[in-house]
């Protein structure tokens, strides 16, 4: 948060640089050194910044170090054209805003080398101590460690680093600091690597920064991310931020004023301070709620920071009986500490103006846990134990971590380790694998649809089951952190089940799985136009070509020839004017109702492949899961062995009927909207079909189940039962079936005629 009233904390360095120093062991200079190129920190500098909150630093270890980095990087340049030491040493000069320990700031200092000059571990164990050593190599390691691990070799690499996090977490500190220096100069990168950085710093690293409590730090990160993916947009959040705070400055004023001399009245000194949410955290929250800048009520804020525990519960009871309080807008988080050690009371009341009024009521200390998180723990608080050791004693958040992290170095092996290493670091986002070892981020709740989606478009498309850590799981299953994610994928899914849009969380699997559905439509519609199209060129004995429709596509007042297929598969354009517009002396020959009858080419498929030759316009029927938008008859629907026949309605596709069906009469005088289709079945892959029977059941204990068991034994699936009572010795039972086809419904019809307690079965046809 950005605080009025209260000096920002020095991140930056002074702006003078280096003169090259002596060789070490070096002494302190008694004044600054000139420096040949503004904007670099002095050695004389960083010892004071150090000195400031540790008046015990080690000046000598300073210096050395200073002048080993800057003697290994020599002429060394950054993207910007600056010395690269400059690097280290803003790394270092953050970290003293952290009031880190020595080791730190010189680990700091000595990060790049390993990795980027001739310095070796053995080098600098022997110059400065094996502690530092650990904490460099870690560092290299992390660098050399892309976040997404191709290769098992890696895999060593990344279980030493997080076995050195669990041991000392100033790696992560170290680290974090060096993400912040290169995203407040990532200008300078070139444009092609500036979206990957901002976008890893938005997934990783911020996020990692709240899980260890560094509020400031992710906070930073975050904005520096989001002005360079969407500068538009931090421009205009930061322009309305400003424009709002300096409309209410003086309500601002007043709100200070009165809870401090409300507090004093009370006896209890406090420090309150006005602030301002950051621009990103106002982005996602409009973005989250789906809520614009003016509906939000908690852009300003104050924190009261008090002396004592006490003195917080005190504070909160003078604030409710001074204004009123917002209903469920109550956290106590000093009785409930969150997991990265953050404790305050929040609370919102209705302030003077009639303002919302959102307050954090928190000691000195909680506040320093909230903005610096685990680096807030003094390290020379009490003088006894290591860094290390304090920070282990001290931090909640380490414990957590170094808890995680053992677990998860119980594998087996480097690879097992590598597979079952999910950082379990975010409370924002989940984080899972895919087989191959890449890292999926996803927001929490999301599913395996999220990550087939996330993984590549056509993965989501073709999705037909996964495994969950080696575990065959539902598709909708919600995913944890760590999961290892295979998705199963199916050449033959055209794609996704429209109902996925409503079970995917993410955006962008939502609008592929809208986008997918809509070309699997359209391909339906253009598939079954084509077919009906080509049935009547057939039939009239006039040539069909791709080609010659083309050029009367102006004619039929379409863009393409796919247009003109899907209009006619949907009912909006006849077959007909299609020959027309190809065919200016094209005349339909009308077919009466008994000649439509008569002209059914139904073809039955079971066992072997069609004869084009024998049913040339006939269509083939699969299932409902075909190319075709193709549905089965209500109220009794058709299976293979049926004689069958299509009717076409507008919008919805083809409607497949029994040829003995009485819902054919509706039809009679619309000759042109009948088909000729028939059975293609696929052995090797049965589908089940609708059906449907009624049955007189004998009125006793017991007959349904029987009724349903011979259903059951033959493979038949029950999708609907209703019950109607005949008399007092019979119940009518309506029973909507699944089967194979025509032969297995008639085992089911026979074997059920066969059982006393059954009067009477027949099939129903609507």
């Amino acid at each position: 948060m950005a605080y009025w009233r209260r000096n920002p904390r020095q991140m930056q360095a002074a702006t003078e640089s280096v003169a090259v120093a002596p060789s070490s062991p070096v002494p302190a200079p008694a004044r600054p050194a000139k420096s040949p190129r503004s904007g670099m920190m002095r050695q004389y500098d960083l010892v004071e910044r150090v000195r400031s909150y540790n008046p015990d630093t080690n000046e000598d270890l300073l210096n050395r170090a200073y002048v080993y980095a800057m003697k290994a990087h020599g002429t060394q340049t950054r993207a910007s054209g600056d010395p690269y030491f400059s690097h280290p040493l803003e790394v270092a000069a953050i970290l003293t805003d952290l009031k880190l320990d020595d080791a730190t700031i010189v680990a700091a200092l000595l990060h790049d080398t390993i990795e980027d000059t001739e310095a070796t571990r053995a080098e600098i164990d022997h110059i400065f101590g094996h502690e530092i050593g650990a904490l460099v190599e870690g560092l290299t390691k992390l660098k050399r460690l892309e976040l997404v691990s191709r290769e098992a070799k890696q895999a060593e690499n990344l279980r030493k680093l997080l076995l050195a996090i669990a041991d000392d977490v100033r790696v992560l500190l170290i680290k974090l600091a060096d993400r912040l220096h290169n995203m407040r100069t990532l200008e300078f990168v070139p444009p092609t690597s500036r979206r990957r950085i901002a976008e890893e710093t938005l997934d990783i690293y911020a996020p990692l920064a709240g899980r260890m409590g560094m509020q400031e730090m992710r906070e930073e990160l975050e904005d520096l991310s989001f002005r360079m993916l969407d500068p538009e947009a931090y421009a205009v959040v930061t322009q309305r931020l400003d424009s709002l705070e300096e409309r209410n400055r003086n309500l601002i004023g007043e709100i200070e004023s009165q809870l401090t001399k409300n507090l004093q009245n009370n006896g209890m000194a406090a420090h309150v301070y006005g602030r301002r949410k950051r621009p990103f955290s106002i982005w996602t929250k409009m973005e989250r709620k789906s809520v614009g800048f003016e509906q939000l009520s908690d852009i300003f804020g104050f924190r009261v920071v008090l002396d004592s525990v006490e003195a917080c519960y005190r504070a909160l009871g003078v604030v409710h009986t001074t204004w009123p309080v917002v209903p469920g807008r109550f956290k106590d988080y000093i009785s409930t500490p969150k997991q990265n050690d953050y404790r305050s009371i929040h609370t919102t009341v209705i302030g003077p103006g009639n303002q919302r009024v959102e307050l954090q009521i928190r000691t000195e200390e909680m506040d320093q846990i909230a903005e610096l998180g685990i680096a807030a723990h003094a390290f020379y608080k009490d003088g006894i134990g290591s860094p290390t050791e304090l920070l282990k004693r001290e931090s909640n958040a380490f414990a957590w971590l170094r808890h995680t992290i053992q677990i998860l170095s119980d594998s087996a092996n480097p690879e097992e380790f590598l597979e079952h290493t999910k950082l379990e670091l975010f409370h924002d986002q989940v984080f899972c694998f895919t087989p191959k070892g890449k890292l999926i981020a996803l927001p929490r709740h999301a599913n395996v649809i999220d990550f087939a989606y996330a993984v590549h478009t056509d993965v989501g498309n073709s999705a037909v089951g996964c495994k969950i850590n080696g575990k065959f799981a539902p598709l909708s299953s919600e995913l944890q952190n760590g999961d290892e994610v295979e998705v199963l994928t199916s050449e033959a899914q055209a794609a996704p089940p429209s109902a996925w849009e409503s079970l995917a969380v993410t955006g962008k699997a939502r609008a592929a799985i809208r986008r997918a559905t809509r070309t699997a439509v359209r391909d339906q519609y253009a598939g079954l136009g084509r077919r009906i199209v080509e049935r009547l060129f057939a039939r009239a004995k006039i040539d069909y070509a791709d080609d010659k429709l083309k050029g009367a596509l102006p004619r039929l007042a379409r863009a393409s020839i796919d247009d003109v297929m899907a209009s006619v598969g949907r009912g909006e354009m006849k077959a007909s004017d299609v020959a027309r517009a190809m065919y200016p002396d094209y005349k339909e020959e009308r077919i009466g109702r008994f000649g439509a009858k008569r002209s059914l080419a139904v073809k039955l498929k079971l066992k072997s492949p069609p004869d084009p030759a024998r049913s040339p316009s006939a269509i083939p029927i699969r299932g409902i899961n075909s190319d075709l938008p193709v549905k089965f008859a209500p109220n009794g629907g058709a299976v293979p062995g049926d004689r069958i026949v299509g009717i076409v309605t507008p919008g919805e596709g083809i409607t497949i009927y029994p040829i003995q069906s009485p819902a054919l009469k509706d039809f009679e005088e619309e000759p042109e909207r009948w088909l000729d289709v028939r059975w293609d079945v696929d052995e090797t892959t049965p589908q089940r079909f609708p059906a449907r029977i009624r049955v007189d059941n004998v009125n006793e204990p017991g007959s349904l189940a029987q009724v349903a068991t011979v259903i059951a034994e033959h493979d038949g699936n029950i999708d609907n039962i209703s019950m109607h009572r005949r008399s007092p010795d019979f119940t009518e039972l309506t029973i909507d079936l699944e089967v194979y086809d025509l032969k297995h419904l008639s085992a089911i019809i026979a074997q059920l005629r066969a059982k006393a307690v059954v009067a009477r079965v027949d099939r129903v046809n609507g």
